[in-house]
């Protein structure tokens, strides 16, 4: 904090910002994070009329996110919270209840909110999470998934402790292939299942069984008899990470009916409201490591099964029935995501909306939920200039916001101006989507530092949307530029699969031009470029390090440095070692070494630190560990930052989300040209 005070206090100085005196709008700081709120999975009611979403927060004392639900009129009348904590809402099919998933004496249960008379009543007392609620067609049940618990038989006996002893616990015996999430830490034995609840509450009772995971929202079928699911029942299940198909199972039994089989995943099932015909997304899986996802519509058993989007180079996110003649289709197109629709019979998707988004709040990532009824979309709404906002449009109409949650706060702030370039890869000529985000102040007749910002993934892309770090990156008097290199998803499957046994490698010659476009541009410190990027962005950051001088200082967060280290160690390895590399570490070594930033670390020079959350099993720490020694090994100049309990997911505490940006900066400003370094 002392660093960015002091960075504060310079652009005073030097007239990038006006001091307080004037009682110009401020600029955004480390602790308006904590004043943020945002709008996410909204659910619009069966009729239209109204929506349910998620307010999102962060909690100061707690420092954690929170939500609560809040209800609104489609056309931005009456809102009015609904519940103070809550999460998961999901309408009744005459749109007279909401259940929804809240604590409730420490535990999550599901709540119900009856919206005539406003009373909320706990109606389930089970030991886990609930979660993908779905209501039966009459409205007297409630499925939902749940993880439930297994024993496992120790592998050997011990005795008996005395009374009265302190012995140490007891042993841990791991013997399946996905052992720890990231996020979750290691997870004890068990499996996802299905349930059923009456919705004036009751017993919940368990309708699938077994050594496998049914993880989708249950779909009911018109007669209330059954739902679809999806699983991957196969008995090599666990080396089989995308597949999964579609099974009818029915209430009375839990007896099974398989509806879908092929090679690839089948999931997300919808079935029409005249339950005559089952939608659903999925794709042939032919192997590569980005595989676009396609709508499917068949008969209400999945007979007669055909793509609807097949011809369309686009990805669908999620897809929603609009009446009987069509659907609503969320997908993501040159860094946007977007609202769109097409026919049952299929044919091309028009585009509703291209705001979507604002739902991850450090980075500038694509994101962003919807739902849909009665020809009315509620969606997740984006700008520059505020992360999501509650937003509804028809197909023909023009959309509108509901909530302006931050106005209060970011409209009176000077925000970083935003810029969309479009640069020529000197790689190949081929075009690559970036983004400028200029100073608050910005004045093109001063030199400014300029950092790039890579996004991880790799399959993933940047948008034009708010984002916290950005904003903290630009307060700071940083040109910061952030770009979708070769790999980014949103520019199609061949774009995509460009990174393809090659990755790093090109993309780097795509950055590198985008850095070459923001310089040509003018107002840029050439003394002072910097880089950082998350994840596949810290891969890239090291990968970058190991292949030119011309950065001033460089932090690689949560990277990947070895790959066979990586796949091995990660928690995700069955999906990494399949999808993304020709054979094992130990049959084609020399094509992991080949794309590791260790096999370069040899022509490091610049500063470069590291960073890493200690309980990160995505790419665990031991892979920022190993450049970090190398380079010390070296002697040269770096440091790690080590943030304590955090996960892949650093920013999910707001603290830490400050302190990666805090400490990127000070790392930089030890580093930069010009500036005195602080005592």
């Amino acid at each position: 904090m002392q660093r960015f005070a002091f960075a504060l206090l310079a652009l005073v100085g030097t007239g990038f910002i006006a001091s307080t005196s004037h009682a110009e709008p401020r600029i955004f700081e480390p602790m308006d994070v904590f004043a943020l709120q945002w709008v996410d999975s909204p659910q619009i009611s069966p009729d239209g009329k109204r929506i349910v979403y998620q307010r999102m927060g962060f909690d100061l004392m707690k420092d954690r996110s929170h939500s609560s639900l809040w209800l609104i009129d489609s056309d931005g009348r009456h809102h009015r919270p609904l519940a103070e904590s809550g999460h998961g809402a999901a309408w009744s099919r005459d749109g007279r209840r909401i259940a929804y998933v809240a604590k409730s004496n420490g535990s999550a249960q599901i709540q119900m909110h009856w919206l005539d008379g406003g009373q909320d009543a706990r109606i389930t007392e089970v030991t886990g999470s609930p979660g993908n609620l779905s209501w039966s067609p009459d409205g007297q049940w409630l499925a939902f998934t749940m993880r439930v618990p297994v024993e496992q038989a120790p592998l050997a006996k011990m005795p008996k402790a005395p009374k009265g002893a302190e012995w140490a616990a007891p042993v841990k015996v791991i013997d399946r292939v996905v052992y720890r999430i990231d996020g979750g830490g290691y997870v004890d034995p068990g499996y996802t299942h299905v349930f059923v609840v009456a919705t004036d509450g009751g017993a919940a009772r368990q309708i699938t069984h077994g050594k496998h995971n049914f993880n989708s929202r249950p779909t009911w079928s018109a007669n209330g008899k059954a739902v679809i699911v999806s699983a991957n029942l196969s008995d090599n299940w666990e080396y089989e990470p995308l597949e999964s198909d579609l099974y009818r199972v029915a209430i009375s039994d839990g007896a099974m009916t398989r509806l879908t089989e092929r090679k690839g995943p089948d999931h997300s099932a919808m079935l029409s409201p005249d339950g005559k015909r089952l939608a659903w997304l999925g794709f042939d899986d032919k192997h590569h490591p980005y595989q676009a996802s396609r709508l499917y519509l068949g008969d209400a058993d999945a007979g007669n099964a055909r793509s609807l989007t097949d011809g369309i180079d686009i990805s669908i996110n999620s897809a929603a029935w609009d009446g009987n003649r069509g659907f609503w289709l969320q997908y993501v197109d040159h860094g946007r995501t977007l609202i769109g629709w097409i026919s049952a019979s299929g044919g091309k998707v028009e585009r509703v909306v291209d705001d979507v988004g604002g739902t991850e709040i450090g980075r500038p990532y694509t994101s962003g939920d919807f739902s849909a009824a009665e020809g009315r979309v509620a969606y997740t709404q984006v700008s520059p200039q505020a992360p999501a906002n509650l937003g509804v449009v028809a197909r023909n109409g023009k959309s509108r916001a509901l909530t302006h949650l931050d106005g209060n706060l970011l409209d009176h702030m000077n925000l970083g101006k935003m810029e969309e370039i479009t640069v020529k890869s000197s790689a190949d000529g081929r075009d690559i989507q970036a983004w400028i985000v200029t100073p608050p102040g910005f004045d093109k007749s001063k030199k400014y530092p300029l950092l790039l910002e890579i996004h991880g993934g790799p399959f993933a892309a940047y948008g034009p949307g708010f984002a916290a770090e950005i904003q903290l990156y630009a307060s700071a008097g940083y040109v910061v530029v952030y770009a979708n290199p070769r790999g980014s998803t949103s520019y199609g499957s061949e774009f995509a699969n460009l990174i393809e046994n090659a990755y790093p490698g090109q993309d780097f010659d795509d950055l590198m031009s985008v850095v070459d476009a923001t310089i040509a541009r003018g107002s840029i410190d050439t003394d002072n470029l910097f880089v950082t990027g998350g994840s596949g962005g810290g891969a890239l950051t090291a990968w970058i390090v190991g292949h030119t001088d011309r950065f001033r200082a460089a932090v690689s967060v949560k990277p990947v440095i070895n790959w066979a280290s990586f796949v091995l160690t990660a928690d995700m390895y069955p999906f990494f070692t399949e999808y993304w590399f020709d054979g094992m570490p130990w049959e084609n070594p020399e094509n992991y070494a080949k794309r590791s930033p260790l096999h370069y670390v040899n022509k490091v020079t610049t500063p470069t630190m590291m960073m890493v959350g200690d309980d990160d099993h995505r790419t665990p720490a031991s892979e920022a560990e190993q450049f970090y020694q190398a380079l010390k090994l070296r002697k040269i100049d770096t440091a790690m930052v080590r943030i304590p309990g955090a996960s892949h997911h650093i920013s999910a505490r707001p603290s830490n989300m400050i302190a990666k940006v805090l400490n990127v900066m000070a790392w930089f400003d030890k580093y930069r040209s010009g500036q005195k370094a602080e005592d």
